[in-house]
């Protein structure tokens, strides 16, 4: 759909009035990066409110149908409003998982009577997400998963358990990877798919503290938790080739995304600014050559991608390889924070030891959390290796062996 040029212009202005008059202000505690680190109620409270005043003032599923709660508009009208906040670094949209797995997947793949049960919660943040897909004992293999769905009559009996949970503790909803048939000729036979409520009898949520020292992933038990049986996405047995579109929305390979941002990104201004503060040998970093080249370096590969995402969009500049831009995201943006992350560091010297809470930290130990919380997007979503064979197979189409 032709959008006007003027109309998206005046709508960016509008939009810029507006985080200019709503931007949440310093609650007083250290925000999260991403949805991966959202360990206490504080915190959360915060977040969820701040996706229902954004979603309320209309900024969020404006390319959903309004049937079920978006705006109906054009993508751009959205793109235009992602935009703003990444740049204003604003906190990120807490219900990630129903944003932008969940959500797309069921306007995509979902009957009428899910669309219109779930979509405006997700968008509201009423009800928030969670995903079934990693086990303890199966690292990355997601195809290999165990957890048991028994057909009992109208329901399913849910047995094993899920393991990184994020936001388990909160959520009311988990998408769901579970075995429903052990009898097949392979692993990706016998695996359904299903939108599964956490309210359910025999479910049992394990914080796990993390190397922060922070909580926010989770273990999930089931032990004969009742699913009713029009839980189920799609029909039974199919749950890989649903698992597999999932990824693709996780993955940011397939567009239909709600929109907001779903962390907010170390950027390298923000530690050009560090190195204007920080000492090495007594006077400011950035006055240090080496230092100096490095930062040109993070500049040039941040302006990098960003034009690739420009780049994606047109089909004339992506035609070579389709798809290889979209299926690089996640690997090139999640190893670029860490890498950045660990830059920001050095910078501080024997300053960078402390961590939160320690009145010498450079910015309440962010830049320590940050680190590490790095790590994760580097794991969570397919590992960098997997990430890495994907591409290799799909877009380069080398052999698997």
């Amino acid at each position: 759909m032709a959008v006007d040029k003027e109309e998206l212009q005046e709508f960016q202005k509008e939009v810029k009035a507006w985080f200019d008059a709503n931007a949440p202000k310093d609650p007083g505690f250290l925000l999260p990066q991403s949805f991966m680190e959202v360990g206490t109620d504080k915190q959360f409270h915060f977040l969820r409110d701040w996706q229902r005043e954004v979603y309320e003032a209309g900024y969020l599923g404006m390319a959903w149908p309004e049937d079920y709660g978006g705006g109906g508009k054009p993508q751009p009208f959205q793109d235009i409003v992602n935009r703003e906040m990444a740049k204003r670094s604003l906190p990120f949209m807490v219900n990630i998982i129903g944003l932008s797995w969940a959500g797309p997947l069921i306007l995509n793949m979902g009957t009428e009577a899910q669309k219109r049960a779930y979509i405006k919660n997700i968008l509201s943040a009423e009800d928030i997400w969670c995903q079934g897909f990693s086990e303890p004992d199966h690292g990355s293999d997601l195809a290999n998963a165990q957890l048991r769905a028994k057909k009992t009559g109208d329901h399913y009996l849910l047995n094993g358990s899920k393991i990184w949970t994020t936001l388990a503790h909160v959520a009311k909803y988990m998408i769901l990877l579970a075995r429903t048939d052990s009898q097949t000729n392979t692993k990706y036979e016998g695996l359904s798919f299903f939108l599964a409520p956490m309210d359910a009898p025999g479910i049992e949520i394990a914080p796990i503290r993390k190397l922060t020292g922070e909580y926010g992933f989770n273990q999930v038990f089931f032990a004969d938790s009742p699913l009713p049986a029009d839980c189920l996405m799609g029909e039974e047995g199919e749950g890989w080739m649903v698992a597999v579109k999932t990824l693709q929305f996780e993955r940011g390979a397939e567009g239909g995304q709600a929109g907001g941002t779903s962390m907010v990104r170390t950027s390298v201004g923000e530690v050009v600014a560090l190195a204007r503060t920080v000492k090495r040998g007594g006077r400011p970093a950035i006055e240090d050559a080496h230092i100096r080249d490095q930062l040109v370096r993070f500049l040039m590969e941040e302006k990098g991608m960003r034009l690739n995402g420009a780049r994606a969009k047109i089909k004339p500049l992506a035609s070579e390889r389709p798809g290889s831009l979209l299926m690089s995201v996640k690997l090139l943006e999640s190893e670029f924070q860490r890498r950045l992350g660990a830059f920001a560091l050095s910078l501080q010297g024997m300053n960078a030891a402390y961590y939160m809470g320690d009145p010498e930290a450079a910015d309440r130990g962010r830049w320590q959390r940050g680190l590490f919380n790095a790590f994760s997007a580097t794991i969570g979503g397919g590992t960098s290796e997997i990430q890495k064979n994907i591409i290799g197979e799909r877009v380069l189409g080398l052999p698997k062996s």
